[in-house]
């Protein structure tokens, strides 16, 4: 994965669930980096990708010595619309613009799989809701820094598990790497973006609510800053907000733009999780000062103190999942409700932000 985590697409194991030809999947909108993990673990999982199709073409050369040779480039996004045999499509789009090749690929039959965050308005989200009614497909988002990431995973386990009692507060800590030279325009304006809380701050909200089984929260506070980054107004490289979840558990999340140059990983990411019998830290993506330090948890309740390695031992659970959701119209890989509402949570927050600013 590059620094910039513009091209993540993390290696892990990813339980094969299907055959060749059993379920049948598009990737669009190479925007962004994300959608190479999207693709890569729905394949590893047993989907078979029939198309790809970018509306700048340089976007598919990381990937084109890789494809099956039954892989077609698209020129159109109409030959995957209009292709039968095509089940789901996955997309990374320009943040403003997910919502609207979702509505596209629902109306013509498909279920949709786009990186978060995957809308940019609350106007979007009520539109999407109206659409799954109508149309009984999938609006599936891809929170990578929990289903692309061991630890992240493997600690919901053990809270379904009872590892650490009842949740009682969770802080989330995400910086990233600006890499500003190599970010598209786009990244720098907020109405394609959708603010720094709406895009990365989904990713912590859809965590809030996994490990501590909530359904809804209420935003408490919340405030964006550009604090260092003048040449770019658009750009917030600062957000936090603090909840209070339906469990009545509270969280907090940080979201920068400022990971230092030394850095070895695109961001120290972080996670604190408190319980009633225990409590536990995960160090998603490097231990400072550790060689290969990632995918971490270490643990500390009534029975043990241990730090518990993730990384190749856990996989990325999700994809397969997924792809039998969508054979078999079930949710267990993730509920309708449980994406569509980290996503509604991050833009409340973000509103209340951009009310105070």
């Amino acid at each position: 994965m590059s620094k910039d985590g513009m091209n993540y697409a993390p290696e892990a194991a990813t339980e094969k669930v299907v055959e060749k030809g059993e379920f049948v999947f598009a990737a669009s909108h190479f925007d962004h980096g994300h959608i190479y993990g999207q693709l890569s673990n729905l394949a590893k999982a047993g989907g078979t990708l029939k198309w790809v199709y970018s509306e700048d073409p340089a976007k598919l050369d990381p990937i084109k010595d890789h494809l099956d040779a039954g892989t077609k480039v698209a020129t159109r996004f109409e030959d995957i619309l209009e292709d039968p045999e095509v089940q789901l499509v996955t997309s990374a789009a320009i943040p403003n613009r997910r919502a609207e090749v979702g509505f596209q690929v629902m109306d013509a039959g498909k279920d949709y799989f786009t990186d978060k965050s995957p809308f940019t308005t609350l106007e979007q989200l009520a539109q999407a809701r109206a659409k799954i009614a109508e149309t009984g497909r999938k609006y599936m988002v891809s929170y990578s820094e929990r289903l692309m990431n061991e630890s992240a995973w493997h600690a919901g386990e053990l809270i379904k598990n009872g590892a650490i009692g009842r949740v009682l507060q969770i802080l989330n800590l995400a910086p990233h790497n600006l890499a500003a030279s190599s970010r598209p325009a786009w990244f720098f304006d907020k109405e394609a973006y959708g603010g720094i809380i709406t895009d990365i701050g989904s990713h912590q909200f859809e965590q809030f609510l996994e490990y501590s089984g909530a359904t809804d929260g209420q935003v408490l506070s919340a405030r964006v800053e550009n604090f260092a980054n003048a040449e770019t107004p658009g750009l917030e490289d600062f957000g936090e907000a603090s909840l209070q979840l339906s469990t009545g558990a509270s969280a907090y999340c940080r979201m920068d733009w400022f990971n230092p140059a030394k850095s070895r990983t695109w961001g120290d990411g972080r996670t604190f999780i408190l319980g009633e019998k225990g409590y536990m830290e995960l160090r998603k993506y490097i231990n400072v000062c550790e060689e290969n330090g990632g995918n971490k948890i270490f643990l500390v309740n009534n029975d043990t103190e241990e730090m518990i390695e993730c990384a190749g031992r856990v996989g990325f659970p999700f994809f397969g999942r997924f792809i039998l959701d969508c054979l078999n119209r079930t949710e267990k890989a993730m509920t309708q409700d449980h994406a569509l509402k980290a996503a509604e949570l991050s833009m409340l927050a973000q509103q209340e932000a951009d009310r105070k600013s």
